[in-house]
Order: C-alpha cells, then structure tokens, then sequence
C-alpha cells in the first residue's frame, strides 16, 4: 500500500460540504419560521390595529348621530375619519341609500349607526340597556341648571375630600354633575349630600322624568305590573322606584327583568326623534393595502423553488470555495509526507497573503529550520566525536607506548596523560553544562556577591597563562548580584580565556564591571585578532571556532562560548558581543543587580 498519499475517508472537502448544506437547511428553515412569524405578529398586528380604527370610527359616528337630529354635516366627519384610519367609509341609510360615499356596497354591513342600539362589541362602557350615553334628547340642562347642579356638587366634593381625602366630580353628557370616589367614599358621598341632593332632578329633567314615566307605566299596563316612579341615582341613572301607593304591594319574581325593560323601551321611544335615524356603516381596506402574504399552492412552489436555489448555490459556492481550500492543504499534507520519508528538501509554493498562505510559509520556515539544525546536529555528532578522539587517542598512544617499553612510564609521561585526562574531563563537564540547560534543569545556588572580588579572583586565576599579554581589572564601584558565585566565575573566566587565547603577547585584556542603567555590565575587552562581521552572530554558538583548524592554543573545544550564553540567562542576564577585525572584541555581560544593593541594606 502507497503510504505516500493521505486516505480520503473523511475528506475536509465533503465535511465542509456537509456543513455547508446543514447549515444553508437551517438557515432556510430559520427564516422561514422567521418569516411566518413575523408574518403573524405583523397580521395580528394590523389586525388588532384595524379593530381599533373600526372602534374609533364607530364611536366617533354614533356620537354624531347621538348630538345631530341628521346626517347632514358628517361628511367632514368621515372624510376626517378616512384620512386617519386610511380605511374607505360609506354610510347609507337602512335602504341602502348612500349618505357618504358612492363606492357599490358589500352585501353585509360593517356595523349599524344607532345610538338606541349601541354595538357592546364595538364600544366599552354603555349601559345595559345599549343606549349610548351621549343620547340624552331632553334631559340636556340649560346653562343656569348646569351652573347650579354644579355649584351644589363642588360643595358636596369639598365635603367629600375633607372627610375622605379622596373624590372627583364628573360631568355627564347631559351637563348632570356627580361625585366619585373608592367604595369607602360612598357613604360620605351620601352625609355630604344632605341638603345638597345631588339626585334632585333640575325643572328640565323633572318634565323629561314625567313624560318618560308615563310611557314606562303604560308599556307596565299591559303586563299588569305596578306602576312606578322614576328618579336619579348617585351616579346620574335613571332608576325605577316603586310608588308610595303601592310599596305594600305583593312583587313579581320577574318585576325587575320586566320594569328594565319596558324603561329601555320607553327611552328609545322618548328619544328617538332627537336623533340622526339609524344609518348603515360600511367599511373595507384600499385594495392596494389588502394585498397579504399569499400562500397558494403557486406561492408554496415559488418558495421551495426559491429554497432549492438557495441550497444549490449555497453547494456550488462550497465545492468551489472547498477546493481552493483543500488544494494547499493537500499539497502541504504531501510536503510533509515527503519530508517523513526523509526528503529534507520537500518544500510548499507560497502565493498569496491568506491563513493558507501564512500556514505554509510557516511549513517551509520550518522545514529550513529542520534542515539547518540537521546539518548542525550532524556537525555537533562530528566535532563531539573529534573532540574527544584527539585526548582518547593521545591517552591511548602514550599508554601504548609505554606497554611497549618505547617510552618510560616516568613522571612526565603521568603529567601528561593526565593533562589528556583533564582535557578530556573538561569537554564531557561542558556538554554536560549545556544538556542541563537546554533540559531546564541547570541548578543555581544564588547568594550575594561583591563584583570586585569575585573579578579579582577570576583575574588572579588567569595571571599564570597570560603569557605576556597585560591582564588587568577595571571596576567602578561594588555592584553586587544576587547570582551563583561558582557559574559566574566560571562565566567570566571562560571569556577572560577566550580573550587570552586570541591576543598576541604585548596585547592586553581588560575585565572591567560598573551598574549601567540599573544593570550590573560586566566587560571583557581584548586587542586581539577579532571577529568579522559575518561571523560575529554566530560566536556563540555549540562548537563554533573563528580558527577552523583544531589547533589546541587557538581553537579551544567550541563550547565555552555557548555556556557563557546560557549561564547568563539562567541568571535573568544577557551575553553579547562587538568585535573588528584585527582590532579586538568585547564581550559583554548584563545581569540584575542585587535588590539590597539598590535600597542600600
């Protein structure tokens, strides 16, 4: 089996594509619910709308019917009504005579205009006798009735709200006024009214009284019930009241029903001729406002024929977008295949500026970097192997030579073997410095150090093998640190020993440390041959030697360099370098200063 080629099982194109489908069904299924309901809210809406417009244009003409004996004037009224409500209105008398409006008539009315037989589901707040209250025919006070009826109720709701801190005065249709409160002010209403009866009719409701009386007894005749007197109520209604004469007088079960009835019989005959006659209401939506969302077999088809199209553009767009999508994504998949396999040099074409774009830049910087560091541990393997040939093999040779009696096992040949031995203990410690620290497990034990002291110490070491090269300390001041004495030493003195190692006798190299910025800098200059500037970034790197040959007096192992390194940024530090050839290097140090030192404790 071609390993080479990734399975296609779940490929990223059909999952997107499935995804895309699943979410294009939702998105449709959504909108449509959406749609339909908003739709409903938006039909119940206009729904609720268009009963209140039929409520207002309702009220609104049986109030005029209720204060005109015709409909002379209320085409203004209607033309009014129809700019508001935007419904079209035509009134029209019981034989269908148009009053307002020649549009042709629907068959049924919208509602009847009679303030004698008010609509309960087309207005709120009549009586139980559906006589609209604004129908008052001859119980309409004169101006001088009203002025004393009301003077006698302010006195009444005066007393009122004095005892209850509570009450309102009403004015009705016909200029009655009364007085109103919560339930707990009735009986205060009716102390208050002691002497000032707001319940006394006035001369005009005293004849309206009498005459209506008189057709409420003669509907009771008939039906051989009693007669009755009429009065008001506290709330300005006409109630029946049984007549002195007759108070004694055995009742009916059914009196009451038959008294209501025959006193809304004899309103409706009292008032009837100081009223417009009763008119027929129609009204109908413009036909270019009716249209609503039609959901007709044809509409159902266009719908769905509309969501498959959706659906199908929403694929092709998947498939079209996928396969742009997976194309890099299967040639970085076969890159890194390739590079599985041991192709080093496997690499992805770059074009544009995308997240794919960006992905497999990333791929080729990190196959560059997977390369380089290939070629650097293959160096490493080389010179690790090298370095510890040259004494192994020196070790080897003098003991051989000695076994075989060539040389004399004497004190020279010991000293010797054991300079190999320390060579040789000394690589091994460094590389064993340098797997600690890339492992992060490089232990410091940190104390307070005096910066001059631990200088002059690696300065002293250094003296015997300068060689005639001037070794000399510089140090402004006792900076302290908060460091590892032993790993600084060994720090320092791997620079002081690089610098020795390259600068000729007559030459000198100066250590020099000083706080800089709230950094301990600590320096190593030297005037020796120096470094180029294109192998200057590279100086501290794991065998790395400006002097290609192995040469022991000018080569050094390649390693202590890249300990300084990570000696210093264990410590929170930095190492760096500048050098000219020719001209000498400085090798710099910057570590944290001792806390204690900087508050002088």
């Amino acid at each position: 089996m071609d390993r080479s080629k990734p399975r296609n099982r779940h490929s990223l194109l059909v999952r997107l594509l499935i995804v895309s489908i699943v979410v294009a069904l939702c998105s449709i299924a959504a909108t449509a619910w959406l749609a339909a309901q908003t739709t409903t809210v938006a039909i119940k809406q206009a729904q609720g709308q268009a009963l209140a417009d039929d409520a207002k244009i309702y009220d609104t003409l049986v109030g005029y019917a209720a204060t005109h004996k015709d409909w002379a004037g209320v085409e203004a009224v209607v033309r009014q009504l129809s700019e508001q409500t935007g419904r079209n209105i035509t009134l029209a008398t019981s034989d269908r005579r148009p009053i307002v409006g020649s549009e042709p008539l629907p068959e049924k009315p919208s509602a009847v205009i009679d303030p004698l037989s008010v609509d309960s589901a087309l207005a709120t707040g009549q009586t139980a006798d559906r006589i609209d209250r604004r129908a008052v025919g001859p119980f309409q006070l004169t101006p001088d009735e009203h002025g004393r009826l009301k003077s006698v109720a302010d006195t009444v709701l005066a007393c009122v709200q004095t005892r209850t801190g509570s009450g309102t005065l009403e004015e009705l249709p016909s200029g009655r006024s009364i007085v109103r409160g919560p339930e707990n002010t009735a009986a205060s209403i009716r102390s208050c009214s002691t002497g000032n009866d707001l319940t006394t009719p006035m001369p005009t409701e005293r004849a309206a009284l009498k005459q209506l009386a008189a057709l409420v007894n003669a509907c009771l005749d008939p039906k051989g019930q009693p007669h009755v007197a009429l009065q008001f109520d506290q709330n300005g209604e006409i109630v029946p009241a049984p007549l002195p004469s007759q108070a004694s007088a055995p009742v009916s079960p059914d009196r009451g029903q038959v008294v209501a009835e025959c006193v809304a019989d004899a309103r409706r005959e009292q008032l009837r001729s100081y009223f417009a006659p009763a008119a027929l209401l129609f009204v109908n939506t413009p036909s270019e406002a009716s249209a609503g969302w039609d959901l007709s077999a044809a509409s159902r088809w266009r719908i769905i024929g509309v969501a498959a199209l959706v659906l199908l553009v929403t694929v092709l767009a998947t498939v079209f977008a996928g396969a742009r999508l997976v194309r890099p994504l299967r040639a970085l998949t076969g890159a890194a295949l390739r590079m599985k396999s041991g192709d080093d040099t496997a690499r992805v074409k770059v074009s544009g500026s995308d997240e794919i774009a960006q992905l497999a830049a990333a791929f080729n910087e990190m196959a560059d970097s997977r390369e380089q560091l290939e070629g650097q541990r293959k160096a490493m393997v080389s010179d690790i192997a090298h370095e510890l040939r040259t004494p192994l093999s020196n070790i080897r040779g003098w003991l051989e030579a000695a076994q075989d009696g060539v040389t004399k096992p004497d004190q020279a040949l010991v000293t010797s073997l054991m300079e190999e031995a320390l060579l040789l203990q000394h690589i091994v410690d460094d590389l064993q410095d340098l797997a600690m620290a890339d492992a992060g497990r490089l232990r410091l034990h940190k104390e307070h150090v005096h910066l001059t002291d631990l200088l002059g110490q690696v300065v002293a070491a250094n003296q015997p093998r300068a060689n005639g090269v001037r070794l000399s300390l510089d140090v402004q001041g006792d900076p302290g640190l908060d460091a590892d004495p032993v790993r600084l030493r060994q720090v320092v003195g791997n620079l002081v020993t690089n610098a020795l190692r390259h600068t000729a006798p007559g030459g000198s190299v100066t250590v020099c440390g000083r706080m800089q910025d709230g950094w301990v800098v600590i320096d190593v200059v030297d005037t020796g041959t120096g470094i180029s500037a294109e192998d200057l970034p590279k100086v501290f790197d794991r065998f790395w030697r400006a002097e290609k040959s192995r040469n022991r007096q000018s080569g050094g192992s390649g390693l202590g360099l890249a300990i300084v390194r990570q000696l210093a940024e264990a410590h929170g530090g930095t190492a760096t370098a500048v050098s000219e050839l020719g001209r000498g290097s400085t090798f710099r140090l910057r570590l944290p200063v001792d806390d204690t030192f900087l508050t002088g404790s």
